[in-house]
C-alpha cells in the first residue's frame, strides 16, 4: 500500500533543512534565508500554517509577514520528538532515530515516551540520538549558541538529545523568551539562538485550535514577535508540526474485548499515528490484513517494510531506527484518533487538538522570515 506524503504548495521546503540553512546564513553562504549577523530560530510548537492563516486577524505580525509560499513540510510522524530533532540536526527520523512519540526500546522490550521518560527508562540521549545538533556544529565553527526555553525543560533527556551544544537560558512568558533571544543575538555577533514557544501546542491539546484559549495563546505569541528585531539579526519563525481537532465521537478505542490485542505485544506511538508491535510468534501478515480491514475508513495501516520503502522516515533508515519502528503503522485519516483501551493511562482521551498523521493541517507549518531574513 503506497503512502503519499503531502507537498507544500509551490515549495519542496522541509523543516529538516532549517539547520543547514541557519548555518549557511551565519557563514554568509547563499541559502534560502540570506546572510545575517546573528540568527534566531523561533519554534512555535504546534502552530500549523493552516490554523495560523485561518486566525490571521489574531496574528497580525505573523500573518502580515507570511507570504503565500512561506510554508514548509514537517516530517513523519508529525510529532514533536521526531520533528524538533529533524529541525535541530538536519537529519530525517530514519537517521536520527526519534521515530515517534512512544516507541519500543528494542533491548528492554518496553515503550519509552521520547519526551519525558528518558531518565526513568534509563535511556542515554547521546547514544539514542547520535546525530550532531546544529548547536554542536555551530560551536565547532566558532559560533556562540543559546537555547531559550521553559525552565522545566532544562537538562531533560529530550533537551540533551536535541539541544546539546547550546547554553540553555530560561524565561517565563513568550514575550520574555523572545526578548531574551533578541538580546543574546544582538550581544553576541555570529550567534545562533533557539527560542521555544510551547503555548499554542498546550492550548490546542487541551482546548482545540478553534478555542478561545488557543486564540489567546496565538495572540500572546504574535505580540511577543512584534518586538523590533535588532539590526543585522535574522529571525526564522516556524513550527515542528500543526494540529487538528478530534471530537469525542471520532475516537476509536482498541480494547481487548474487540480482539485488537490478539497477537499484539505493545501499542505505542500516539492516537493519530500508532506504532503497533506484534508478538514475536504472531503471524504478521494475518494481523496486517485484519487491521487494514477493520480500520478501513479510519486509518491507513502499513507494515514497517512498506513504510520504509515508501521513504516516510527519510531516504535512509539506520538499524537502530528500524528496530524502534512498529511492525504496523496506523496513520489516522480525516480527524479520527485511535486509543489503546488497555493502556494504564487514559488521560490522553481528553485531548482535543492532536497531531502525528499526514493531513495538511498537521503537515504544513509556517516559514516566516523577520529581521535580516525578511524578503
Amino acid at each position: 500500500m503506497p503512502i503519499m506524503l503531502p507537498a507544500s504548495p509551490g515549495s519542496t521546503r522541509n523543516i529538516a533543512g532549517v539547520a543547514p540553512q541557519l548555518l549557511a546564513s551565519l557563514r554568509g553562504v547563499p541559502s534560502d534565508l540570506g546572510p545575517a549577523r546573528s540568527a534566531v530560530l523561533v519554534v512555535a510548537d504546534g502552530l500549523g500554517a493552516i490554523p495560523l492563516r485561518a486566525h490571521a486577524g489574531h496574528a497580525r505580525t505573523l500573518a502580515g509577514a507570511m507570504a503565500k509560499k512561506d510554508v514548509a513540510g514537517s516530517v513523519f510522524p508529525t510529532t514533536t520528538a521526531a520533528a524538533l530533532t529533524s529541525m535541530l540536526t538536519g537529519a530525517a527520523p530514519g537517521t536520527h532515530g526519534m521515530v515517534g512519540y512512544r516507541v519500543r526500546h528494542p533491548q528492554r522490550d518496553v515503550l519509552v515516551n521520547q519526551l519525558t521518560e528518558w531518565e526513568s527508562a534509563g535511556v542515554d540521549p547521546l547514544s539514542w540520538q547520535p546525530v550532531p545538533t546544529v548547536f554542536e556544529q555551530a560551536t565547532a565553527a566558532g559560533h556562540p549558541t543559546f537555547a531559550v526555553g521553559v525552565a522545566a525543560y532544562a537538562g531533560s533527556g529530550f533537551s540533551r538529545a536535541i539541544l546539546r551544544g547550546a547554553e540553555f537560558q530560561a524565561a517565563k512568558s513568550p514575550a520574555d523568551r523572545v526578548a531574551l533571544a533578541w538580546e543574546l543575538a544582538d550581544a553576541h555577533d555570529g550567534a545562533l539562538v533557539y527560542c521555544y514557544l510551547p503555548e499554542a501546542d498546550k492550548a490546542g491539546h487541551k482546548h482545540g485550535i478553534d478555542s478561545a484559549e488557543w486564540v489567546v495563546a496565538l495572540e500572546e505569541i504574535d505580540a511577543a514577535l512584534a518586538a523590533r528585531v535588532p539590526d543585522g539579526v535574522g529571525v526564522l519563525v516556524t513550527a515542528d508540526h500543526g494540529m487538528i481537532d478530534v471530537p469525542a465521537h471520532r475516537q476509536l478505542v482498541l480494547d481487548a474485548a474487540g480482539g485488537w490485542h490478539d497477537g499484539i505485544r505493545h501499542i505505542g506511538g500516539e492516537p493519530r499515528m500508532l506504532h503497533v508491535y506484534a508478538e514475536p510468534d504472531a503471524d504478521h501478515g494475518t494481523i496486517l490484513a485484519r487491521w487494514r480491514r477493520d480500520l478501513e475508513g479510519f486509518a491507513d495501516v502499513v507494515s514497517r517494510s512498506e513504510a520504509i520503502e515508501a521513504g516516510v522516515f527519510g531516504n535512509a533508515v539506520t538499524d537502530a531506527a528500524r528496530a524502534r519502528i512498529g511492525d504496523l503503522l496506523v496513520i489516522a485519516r480525516s480527524n479520527h484518533a485511535l486509543y489503546d483501551g488497555e493502556a494504564a493511562d487514559q488521560r490522553g482521551r481528553s485531548m482535543v487538538g492532536q497531531h502525528g498523521a499526514l493531513t495538511p493541517e498537521e503537515w504544513r507549518v509556517p516559514f516566516i522570515r523577520l529581521g535580516a531574513f525578511s524578503r
